[in-house]
């Protein structure tokens, strides 16, 4: 089971990591059901990470993935604070830079996944969760 070999090759890593990988799958493969193209995976630059970057036709998609075991205090969506969402914004660019800045539209998008006794329970895509953070500009 796919689930398993995930599991087998990280043995040695921690279960909050462990959990998070398990959660970007699941995230990347409910955006290719809703017809997304992944187009990167844990993209980096110097100021951040991007968990997926995706294009959902005309649009690129930065999507922050927020994997919980549990809602009971608040809804994993709201780990994505100003900070974050400042880092996301600045990482988001650094990747447009590379790409020589073409005209085109982008959003930031957030899934959340939870988990049952390390199965995904459920998966909540939160499009266009948050605009490009102040004073950052594009297009």
């Amino acid at each position: 089971m796919f689930w398993q070999r995930l599991f087998k090759r990280s043995r040695d890593e921690p279960v909050h990591l462990q959990r998070g990988r398990l959660g970007e799958h699941a995230a990347a493969r409910t955006l290719r059901q809703q017809g997304l193209k992944v187009l990167a995976r844990n993209w980096r630059s110097a100021r951040g990470e991007v968990d997926l970057v995706c294009r959902d036709r005309d649009c690129l998609v930065f999507v922050e993935v927020k994997t919980r075991s549990s809602e009971d205090w608040t809804r994993p969506a709201a780990a994505v604070n100003a900070r974050k969402k400042r880092l996301l914004s600045q990482t988001a660019l650094d990747y447009l830079d590379q790409l020589k800045r073409p005209p085109l539209k982008l959003r930031f998008d957030i899934v959340e996944v939870l988990l049952t006794d390390g199965a995904v329970r459920e998966i909540r895509h939160l499009p266009n969760a948050f605009p490009l953070s102040a004073p950052y500009r594009y297009g």
